[in-house]
């Protein structure tokens, strides 16, 4: 049997599930880094804020001990001796001309409206000027001039930029951990669902004696697996109990039928045996003969429903094999007043039991031949559809109703124009077993007069496109 095919990684749950922990995990590191980057751009820029108000208060003192004179030296001293580092520090006039300070030009157009504006002047320094952004604050001393105090913002902002670089690595590693994290713990889960998986469809393939996979880790993969396994291990006792049961009674009871049959075969055959006799003896063979056919289905019926593997499976050649049942019934259907055609693609080979398969199409068309009454048609068809050998038997008699047809299937249920005739009810029965035993399944389709039957079979490898 081949193994089936395994779900992609990408399409699992479990790969879904880790997803989703990545994304959350990415949208908590963000969150965390994020607000942390802005509470100390907060802090930092309070500071400043702070540094800013408390040089205007100190200098606003001097205005009021010293003068206009005493502010301008402050300024002077500050700038040339303890003044901090990065500090700006303009004095002007009404009409906003310099008097002191390390400013060159007035940087507004008039007062600004802000009350703690930003803009980029040109400072002067030591043999060079450049260009720095600046914080700043700006007060009308009592005379009339202006008085501006700020910060240059050039190491705020590299310090920023590197504290943003630094979120922003975090963020990725963080997010890269958490992927690989993700991905790494939804293979582990795929590899052990899919290891279950490939199990239990050798279960149902028929190998009775496997059982799933436990790692030894403890987990609830392990105790699921210990559960299941004692299960199987029960049905699998159980089974073997009802076979043997079985076996025994179906050769407790063959023997005696075939006794019987015998016996009235010889009654027949007596020359004084009287004429009344005749038709009740022929009769009840008849019935023996019913007895003994549904006896040799429920047989083949346990057989293909007892989970034992596919004795002699070889490549069947279904084209072939569709091909001679067609001839085969073709007399028979032409006797009936029925036409039987079949049309059937070419190289389609399936593994199975060329016998079993056969008696499944022989049934299909059994069945077919008692509903269709004369002058119908019967369609045998054989199609490629991807990796799987669609076989259909369609038919245009009277049809059955969807509840006709799900019922169709059950043991001893027979529905349509004669069900109160000759038969078991355990023909599809049959048929829907053999299709499990090959991995199949049997659907029955409204044909639009009639029935069509449906049975798609895994093609082998070497005839699949």
């Amino acid at each position: 049997m081949r193994r089936t095919r395994p779900r992609g990684l990408f399409r699992t749950s479990a790969f879904r599930m880790s997803m989703g922990y990545t994304l959350l995990v990415t949208l908590a590191v963000g969150v965390t880094l994020g607000s942390t980057y802005l509470l100390t751009q907060r802090i930092l820029r309070d500071n400043i804020d702070l540094i800013i108000n408390t040089e205007l208060n100190s200098l606003e003192d001097q205005y009021i001990l010293r003068g206009i004179r005493g502010v301008s030296a402050e300024i002077n001293v500050r700038i040339d001796s303890w003044g901090r580092i990065g500090s700006v520090y303009m004095l002007v006039d009404p009409k906003f001309k310099r008097l002191a300070g390390n400013v060159t030009n007035w940087p507004f157009d008039g007062v600004p409206a802000e009350r703690w504006p930003e803009f980029r002047i040109e400072s002067i320094e030591p043999g060079q000027s450049s260009v720095h952004p600046v914080r700043a604050a700006v007060r009308r001393l009592p005379n009339g001039d202006w008085l501006l105090v700020g910060t240059d913002m050039s190491q705020d902002q590299r310090y920023a930029e590197a504290f943003q670089t630094a979120t922003l690595w975090g963020m990725g590693l963080s997010i890269l951990g958490a992927a690989i994290a993700g991905f790494a713990f939804s293979f582990r889960l795929s590899r052990r669902v899919g290891a279950v998986t490939d199990t239990c469809v050798r279960i149902m393939s028929g190998d009775l004696a496997r059982r799933l996979p436990v790692a030894g880790s403890r987990d609830e993969f392990d105790a699921l697996a210990v559960s299941v396994n004692r299960v199987l291990d029960r049905l699998e006792e159980q089974t073997s109990t009802l076979r043997a049961t079985f076996d025994s009674v179906a050769h407790d009871l063959r023997a005696p039928l075939q006794r019987l049959r015998t016996r009235m075969d010889a009654v027949l055959r007596l020359p004084d045996l009287q004429p009344g006799m005749r038709e009740p003896v022929e009769s009840a063979l008849r019935e023996v003969d019913r007895l003994q056919r549904t006896l040799a289905t429920l047989l083949q019926i346990a057989l293909a429903e007892s989970g034992a593997p596919l004795a002699s499976v070889t490549p069947v050649n279904l084209s072939e094999l569709v091909g001679e049942l067609a001839e085969l019934f073709e007399p028979v259907a032409r006797e009936r007043g029925l036409t039987l055609g079949a049309r059937a693609a070419e190289g389609l080979i399936v593994e199975g039991n060329r016998q079993l398969l056969a008696q499944m199409i022989s049934n299909l068309v059994e069945n077919a031949l008692k509903f269709v009454p004369a002058g119908g048609r019967i369609e045998l068809g054989l199609a490629r559809q991807g990796a799987l050998a669609h076989l259909s038997v369609s038919d245009n008699g009277p049809g059955m109703s969807a509840e006709q047809r799900r019922q169709a299937g059950q043991p001893f249920v027979r529905v349509g124009p004669l069900t109160g005739g000759a038969g078991g009810g355990l023909g599809l029965l049959l048929v829907g077993a053999i299709a499990r035993l090959h991995r199949a399944q049997l659907v029955l389709e409204d044909n639009q007069p009639g029935v069509r039957a449906v049975v798609a079979l895994p093609l082998l490898a070497a005839s699949a496109p």
